[in-house]
């Protein structure tokens, strides 16, 4: 079976502080096919948003360390990951409250396993349906491909060993292909909220991504600087919806039909 072919399994962020409650998602979610990561208070849930990249957060609204409307406004500071909140049966501001935050659906306590992978299937679908159609694998030229879900990049048809700062940080500039992403984006992105003034940390990491996948890192092709801003990955979608449409026009000197 092929990379292309292989169905995705989604990864779920399940943040609560009752351990009993994680282990029923997880024994649900399991079950039907997703693979889960825990953290069962809001500082943890950043990092693992910012080193794992789930494709979705299930977020309880009641946690020790702050409650889940700030851990939701801190995560939209450096992800668009799909967040559905958790919250007490009936409290409207609440939700009001999360999806105004950027929440992207709630489901109430208690809830039936059935509903839960119900609702993340369907936040999933709306999700993959306006992403820009950026499936597992990525496909930037005849020289560089990415599994985002198996975490592996080929460069010439051979695998290349990514460290995982290397690896989120080309995350990033993949999903935005076309957009400058500031230095100060990238680090929040990719470091953390408090490396927040280290732009060396940018410098250094572009340097040996550059080094791993640049045909020639000296005049690269794949990532761009954009001086004293930041940097950007080239629109290779773009370039190729510009290829097929040169493809399929007939050349100028064509007698006309």
């Amino acid at each position: 079976m092929t990379h292309e072919n292989r169905k995705k399994r989604y990864k779920i962020l399940v943040v609560d502080d009752e351990k009993r409650i994680v282990h029923f998602i997880r024994l649900n979610l399991e079950h039907d096919g997703f693979e889960v990561l825990a953290a069962y208070d809001g500082t943890e849930a950043l990092k693992r948003v910012r080193e794992d990249l789930p494709d979705l957060v299930l977020l309880d609204v009641m946690l020790p360390d702050m409650d889940g409307f700030e851990v939701l406004r801190l995560i939209r500071e450096v992800s668009d990951v799909p967040v559905i909140m958790v919250t007490a049966k009936g409290e409207e501001e609440d939700i009001v409250r999360g999806l105004e935050l950027g929440a992207d659906d709630y489901i109430t306590k208690p809830f039936s396993p059935r509903e839960l992978v119900s609702r993340i299937r369907a936040v999933l679908r709306r999700y993959e349906a306006v992403r820009g159609g950026m499936g597992d694998v990525v496909v930037v030229d005849d020289r560089l491909k990415i599994d985002f879900a198996r975490r592996q990049v080929w460069v010439d048809g051979k695998p290349v060993k990514l460290r995982p700062t290397e690896y989120r940080l080309l995350y990033h500039l993949v999903k935005n292909a076309g957009w400058v992403l500031t230095y100060e984006q990238l680090l929040r992105k990719v470091w953390g909220y408090e490396y927040r003034d280290e732009h060396h940390y940018v410098r250094l990491y572009i340097n040996y991504l550059r080094q791993k996948i640049e045909e020639d890192p000296s005049h690269p092709k794949y990532i761009l600087t954009e001086h004293g801003v930041g940097y950007r990955f080239v629109d290779f979608r773009q370039q190729q919806e510009a290829k097929k449409e040169d493809g399929a026009a007939p050349p100028s000197d064509s007698p006309a039909s």
